[in-house]
């Protein structure tokens, strides 16, 4: 991460959404000044019982739909990480994410983005799966995927485990380099860079995770 953002000591970053502030706060840790931005309250409790570093790292709960208007071309990096885009039911509100990205970001900024790659997971997708996790619950997972709104809908049932725990499902709409490329050109955000997740190397067809660094023209 670093290496992508090459920006000096001091540089402001915001991390959207930040979750429990693992980003956040090693960012923050390593000289930058940090904004967190998350809806959950009890993930913002998680990330600041974390710290703040020194004063470098603030954490404020808000839609990522809607950046506070202050935040307006205020920073030298946005960070979406980790899968963390495309949740949305409404295709529009993606749209306006980004939308909202590129408002904050300085003239010249960049936007790291990184999650599921649709072309990759569609190469390797598994209809069904399970494991085991350390505490003996099996965790199974069934997948299915509408091509015409790309949306991938994930049902994971528990069993075995030392506690019941309920069924649950979740949905995620995936996105090809070129749709999300066209999704940030039409903000004024140029890709230049396409890697294979965190990999030293291009995006491939198969990489069923894909890291784009994107400019602010």
């Amino acid at each position: 991460m670093l290496e992508l953002l090459a920006l000096p000591s001091g540089a402001r970053l915001l991390d959207v959404p930040c979750g429990q502030g693992r980003h956040a706060h090693l960012l923050a840790e390593a000289g930058f000044a940090v904004d967190g931005l998350d809806y959950s309250p009890e993930l913002l409790a998680a990330a600041r019982r974390r710290g703040t570093a020194r004063g470098r790292l603030t954490y404020t709960r808000g839609d990522m739909r809607q950046l506070p208007a202050r935040w307006g071309a205020r920073y030298d990096a946005v960070l979406n990480l980790f899968t963390s885009f495309g949740f949305f039911v409404d295709p529009g509100d993606d749209r306006r994410v980004i939308r909202e990205f590129a408002r904050v970001l300085r003239p010249g900024g960049l936007l790291v983005w990184h999650g599921g790659s649709r072309d990759g997971v569609m190469a390797r997708f598994l209809a069904k799966d399970w494991w085991k996790t350390r505490n003996g619950t099996v965790v199974t997972q069934e997948r299915r995927f509408d091509p015409l709104s790309g949306v991938l809908t994930i049902y994971s049932s528990f069993s075995g485990g030392p506690r019941a725990m309920p069924a649950r499902e979740h949905r995620i709409r995936l996105y090809t380099a070129t749709a999300l490329s066209d999704l940030m050109r039409a903000e004024g955000l140029t890709v230049e860079l396409a890697l294979d997740a965190w990999e030293d190397r291009s995006l491939r067809r198969t990489s069923s995770e894909m890291l784009l660094v994107a400019r602010k023209g």
